[in-house]
């Protein structure tokens, strides 16, 4: 990767990097508090995003408990530096709240979402403090809400938490300039106007559109309209940033690393690639520590929406921290730390006191202990109460807040045969299913071996409409929600704690195969060397692309032209070593490699004439080489 293309700027960077390397062998400091998975309802961040980038770094064995700290919510006296008293009283009712945030907000969840920013202020409060200390970076895993006003707050912002710490820091006597580098996706627009008359503290803003008046007496505002790319992002940045930085020589910068700028983020209009958003991040960073003129500088993490959000801020820290990049753990890795983590929690204590209304018991999660277990519940494991508190205090059920279902009721269901259903529904209006898992231990899924084997699962959005960038797949009444890995790290543990060997399932179409294919591997060779012939032929065609492609007939057998019928294929995720063995081995392997010749395929672009739907059904009866 290519930090700076400029040549006096490479010499910056690797003055950056020396010198963050000396000053963070031990870690860097963060700022990070559980309760930020509450979220808010209706907004659409990630509640959970802070957790999975302290999750992949701890994961790359770069997470320094020692460093990581709580914050305190911010004063009243604090927040009073920035904001009016008559705005702070406003903002108690609901009405203020659904102006600022876009979603309804009733008065029981008022206090919640005010406490919420509040303790992030404090969060911001925190990393400047302890930047200020140690006079290097300070990282907090939330804050920047770039858009609150001294009087209004806009765009799901309440308090400036980067204006009341840097009026925080003027009330205790820091007297030097202050740069702030906002390369969120959306103006700066709140923090410019609070500090409009102030020279001592200069607002950088590389945005899409302006929100308001750009005028101050210290700011640099920069509007690039939509449909950015990377080039002209970073050559805006290359050049507009370096002779802010020699102008104002700040004792500290405080940047505000958005990542809704990505070209994946749902609800941003700009086309960054991952590679850009850390080349952004790395030069920011070049630029406040070089050795010449290293000063503290607090990073927070702003803007950034979807499942996705995180990976983008996880690869910054990562780089932060070791000096060098690296691809951040995947998502199934994460599922599974947290439902461990909670596995671990309960055997260090008879009953978990999370400050929800009720508790966690022993007799409620006895699914994540190993013994016997009635079965009457869930698997044989667990009740209806343990089910939902595993899922509130995995952070499943504030994902599904975090989307907007307000008021959800999970249900457990016995009937229908020898497996049991769990249900997630949605109270705010008739008839809103998001979750249907239904599964069993089994015997037989897997000759020799027990299994959680999954019938069925079912994750959807019925709120969300089906769009070019999430169209309609095989077998979906509504998008899908992005939990199966949360899901499958829940049955993996259920596993891992009571013998079984792991989870088994049916990919009954081609976009579950490869939407899980990072999880599972098919339990016979055959079937692997089908699917892996088929990803072949459909190398860097997007998913929706190639599902298509397989359900019109338009993937073809390389020999015969003939359209490749999908047929399911049973999966496994394998948790012991057994089934690890059956499935990744020399001898499955060895038979992943006799099949392979049986299977070469051909992608037929659309509008080849193939027929299409009609050409599918026509060749239905008709068999591949997999017979």
């Amino acid at each position: 990767m290519v930090l700076v293309r400029n040549g006096p700027f490479r010499a910056l960077a690797r003055a950056a990097r020396r010198s963050l390397h000396r000053r963070f062998a031990r870690g860097i400091p963060i700022v990070y508090d559980a309760r930020y998975q509450r979220g808010v309802f209706g907004v659409p961040m990630d509640p959970l995003r802070g957790e999975k980038v302290l999750g992949a770094l701890e994961e790359a064995g770069l997470l320094k408990r020692d460093l990581l700290s709580e914050p305190r919510p911010a004063s009243l006296q604090n927040l009073l530096r920035v904001h009016t008293p008559e705005y702070l009283h406003a903002v108690q009712e609901p009405e203020a709240l659904i102006r600022i945030l876009g979603v309804d907000v009733l008065p029981a969840e008022a206090e919640a979402t005010l406490d919420l920013q509040r303790l992030m202020a404090g969060g911001t409060i925190q990393a400047t403090r302890l930047a200020m200390r140690t006079g290097g970076v300070a990282v907090h895993l939330g804050g920047g809400f770039h858009h609150a006003m001294p009087d209004a707050g806009l765009g799901f912002c309440i308090f400036n938490d980067v204006a009341v710490a840097i009026r925080r820091l003027r009330g205790r006597g820091f007297a030097e300039p202050v740069l702030v580098v906002d390369l969120d996706l959306h103006d700066g627009n709140g923090t410019r106007r609070i500090f409009a008359d102030d020279p001592t503290v200069h607002t950088f803003s590389i945005h899409n559109d302006h929100w308001g008046e750009t005028e101050a007496v210290a700011s640099t505002s920069i509007a690039l309209g939509g449909d950015v790319e990377d080039a002209l992002f970073l050559g805006t940045l290359r050049g507009a940033l370096p002779p802010v930085f020699e102008a104002v020589k700040p004792g500290l910068v405080v940047y505000l690393a958005g990542t809704d700028a990505a070209a994946d983020d749902p609800l941003g209009n700009w086309r960054l690639s991952r590679a850009a958003i850390l080349e952004r991040d790395c030069f920011v960073t070049s630029l406040s520590r070089g050795d010449a003129r290293a000063c503290p500088m607090v990073v927070v993490l702003a803007g950034g929406y979807g499942r996705h959000a995180w990976l983008y801020s996880a690869r910054y820290l990562l780089w932060l921290a070791s000096g060098r990049p690296i691809e951040p753990v995947g998502e199934e890795e994460l599922a599974l730390r947290r439902f461990r983590r909670l596995g671990g929690d309960l055997r260090d204590a008879e009953t978990i006191d999370d400050g929800l209304a009720f508790s966690l018991t022993e007799e409620d999660l006895v699914g994540l202990l190993p013994g016997p277990a009635p079965s009457s519940r869930f698997l044989g494991y667990f009740s209806r109460h343990g089910v939902e508190l595993l899922l509130e205090r995995a952070g499943v059920l504030p994902q599904l807040r975090a989307r907007g279902f307000r008021t959800l009721r999970v249900e457990l269901d016995g009937r229908g045969g020898p497996g049991h259903t769990l249900r997630i529904l949605s109270e705010d209006r008739p008839g809103e299913q998001l979750v249907e898992l239904r599964a069993e231990r089994s015997r037989g899924a897997v000759p020799g071996m027990e299994v959680i084997a999954v019938e069925w699962l079912l994750l959807q959005n019925p709120r969300e409409p089906f769009s070019e960038r999430r169209p309609r797949l095989p077998g979906q009444q509504h998008p899908g929600l992005g939990l199966l890995r949360d899901f499958m790290g829940w049955l993996v543990v259920v596993c891992e704690a009571h013998g079984l060997d792991g989870v088994f399932f049916v990919a009954a179409h081609y976009h579950v195969a490869m939407q899980s294919r990072r999880l599972v591997r098919p339990l016979l060779p055959a079937d692997e060397a089908r699917l892996r012939a088929i990803t072949t032929a459909l190398e860097g065609v997007p998913l929706p692309e190639g599902t298509s492609a397989v359900e019109e007939g338009r993937l073809v057998d390389a020999e015969t032209g003939q359209p490749a019928t999908w047929r399911p294929i049973a999966t496994v995720l394998p948790v012991s070593e057994r089934l690890v063995a059956l499935v990744t081995g020399a001898e499955y392997e060895e038979a992943v490699e006799r099949e392979a010749p049986r299977f070469a395929y051909r992608f037929r672009p659309s509008g080849r004439g193939t027929g299409g739907g009609r050409l599918r059904r026509a060749m239905a009866h008709r068999r591949d080489r997999t017979s």
